[in-house]
């Protein structure tokens, strides 16, 4: 699969505990991605972050939070983004959590698969 170097980086802010289907919703939208053919995702567990509803989610021990941030990044064409966006948004909707969603211009330097 090539990638254009002119592309997008999709990030989309969650909380762990979110469902989608009964599984972490992270997880339901990568596999929804992989299954879209999106060039690539990556999941990021956040330490600290507060968002709409003001609440602190934090990873300290004396503080424990069990519904620490997520950040799904997804990077691939405009037109690969625009069709994932209408199947997230959905299981998002569905999923029925709060949740941030933005996109970006990225420029693609480097897109190759690992040597055998």
């Amino acid at each position: 699969m090539e990638l254009e170097r002119d592309a997008k980086l999709l990030r989309i802010f969650i909380g762990e505990l979110d469902k989608y289907d009964s599984k972490p919703l992270y997880e339901a939208l990568v596999f929804e991605a992989k299954k879209i053919g999106i060039a690539g995702a990556t999941v990021f567990r956040g330490i600290l972050s507060y968002g709409a509803s003001s609440r602190i989610h934090t990873a300290k021990l004396l503080d424990v939070s069990f519904d620490l941030p997520i950040v799904v990044e997804i990077v691939d064409s405009a037109g690969k983004i625009n069709e994932f966006l209408e199947a997230a948004n959905k299981m998002i909707e569905a999923a029925g959590c709060g949740a941030m969603i933005t996109v970006e211009k990225a420029e693609v330097i480097h897109y190759k698969p690992k040597k055998s």
